[in-house]
């Protein structure tokens, strides 16, 4: 059998979401224990990695054209892996569409990647698929963190797969169902970044209030939140991001409230505000159940930053449903909106409606819902010009500090402009003088 040469170098590519990276560092991890160096460049790797997102398709196209990029640029002898979930949902495109891909290795199996590369490393020069069979993400993590370190904040997986099957998504097609990891690995990698000095652990998986369900816990998420804050209490912010609507219990109400630890910020993807909509989504639909959830939790979080997501343009919205959803908007004034344009998507249960509402409509209908939500955004942010608020610093120019309050989630929330330098990671006392649609400016306080 014909031997390649041995991989010592690697480089690793992430797309997608923060859960896709913390996939990423994982099994970077790996690799480094396995005496493997990971450097800056593709040009100086043995071995490219790209971890691929499969979600919707411009984060395929995406994934694809950057595939086809690194396969274009490969020197002679080097290798190509193609990982993550669009490895696990369309293979065969990517082995019909990219030309010099060496490897495909599914999401659910990212833990195996060492055994790919010493695959590689023995084989002829052909691909090789990685693709044992896993209804669900492979519980193995041989011991390795499941974090991702970003500046003074770091993500932490608590599980991976969604039991939820929404008729849009795709996430149960690629990752299965859902996955609660071990307690006891959780907390271990939260004392691990309470070590590193991270000042904000973000707590991440496609929906974090189902975890325990599949460990035998009714409603494990305020335990775990708890436990990290008992075990973990120098790390000064925990965040949760992914509730599901209709999963958040009394229990993890009280646990917010009660520990300045946690973070006074939800964000609560409701999708849609029409209930015959929601009903088709697959998706919680009582409207009224939704509106008492949010008066409760607001009355014992009077600060909280509330975020949601809304999809425009889902197959039968006309515009007596999207105008609903205005008035919706209007009436709760969310902090924060994402708003995305409906995606069709093959294998999914609304496949059958097939994609109805032109893509001039769907634009339109964002551009008035988000016109509609800057004028809300910025009169929730006026009303912290005069207070003090700590904020986290993420980058330093000059003699301007630029970082995040607790009321931004990093990369999809608003900044805080300060004058004054601080270190980054470092948490200051900031006075707010000014805001922004989306932003708040203000100067440190020495």
């Amino acid at each position: 059998m014909k031997k390649q040469k041995q991989i010592k170098k690697f480089h690793l590519i992430s797309l997608g979401c923060a859960k896709n990276s913390v996939d990423s560092r994982s099994m970077a991890g790996l690799l480094d224990r396995a005496g493997l160096s990971e450097v800056e460049r593709p040009g100086q790797a043995d071995v490219i990695i790209v971890n691929t997102c499969g979600f919707i398709s411009p984060a395929r196209e995406e994934s694809l054209n950057e595939l086809r990029q690194q396969a274009k640029k490969k020197k002679n002898g080097q290798l190509l892996i193609a990982a993550g979930c669009l490895s696990e949902r369309d293979r065969q495109q990517l082995v019909n569409e990219v030309q010099g891909i060496d490897g495909i290795l599914s999401t659910r199996r990212w833990m195996d990647i060492l055994a790919l590369v010493h695959e590689l490393e023995t084989t002829p020069h052909e691909p090789v698929y990685h693709l044992p069979e896993s209804a669900a993400v492979v519980r193995d993590e041989q011991g390795i963190s499941r974090t991702a370190m970003q500046g003074g904040s770091a993500y932490l997986k608590i599980g991976d797969g969604c039991d939820r099957l929404c008729a849009f998504c795709a996430i149960p097609l690629i990752k299965g169902p859902s996955v609660s990891r071990s307690m006891d690995n959780i907390l271990r990698d939260a004392v691990q970044m309470q070590a590193h000095g991270i000042q904000e652990l973000i707590l991440i998986s496609q929906d974090t209030t189902s975890y325990g369900r599949d460990l035998g816990m009714q409603d494990g998420l305020p335990d775990l939140v708890q436990s990290i804050v008992q075990t973990a209490p120098q790390i000064p912010w925990i965040r949760m991001m992914y509730a599901f609507p209709g999963a958040i219990s009394d229990r993890l109400i009280r646990v917010m409230a009660e520990n300045n630890q946690v973070l006074p910020y939800l964000d609560l993807p409701l999708q849609h505000a029409v209930p015959q909509i929601l009903k088709s989504m697959k998706r919680p639909a009582d409207m009224n159940e939704v509106r008492k959830t949010i008066r409760k939790i607001r009355t014992a979080l009077p600060t909280l930053a509330l975020r949601t997501t809304f999809i425009v343009g889902y197959p039968g919205e006309g515009e007596n449903e999207f105008n609903t959803l205005l008035d919706f908007v209007k009436e709760v004034q969310f902090d924060r909106i994402g708003i995305f344009p409906y995606f069709f998507e093959f294998g999914t249960p609304a496949e059958s409606l097939g994609d109805p509402v032109p893509a001039e409509i769907k634009e339109e209908r964002i551009q008035r819902l988000a016109e509609t939500q800057e004028k809300i955004s910025l009169t929730r942010n006026q009303r912290w010009v005069g207070e003090v608020m700590d904020i986290l610093i993420e980058g330093v120019d000059k003699k301007i500090s630029i970082g995040r309050s607790f009321r931004d989630a990093p990369e999809i929330d608003g900044l805080v402009i300060a004058e004054g330098q601080a270190k980054v990671g470092e948490i200051v006392k900031v006075q707010i003088n000014g805001a922004l649609v989306h932003d708040l400016t203000g100067v440190i306080i020495p």
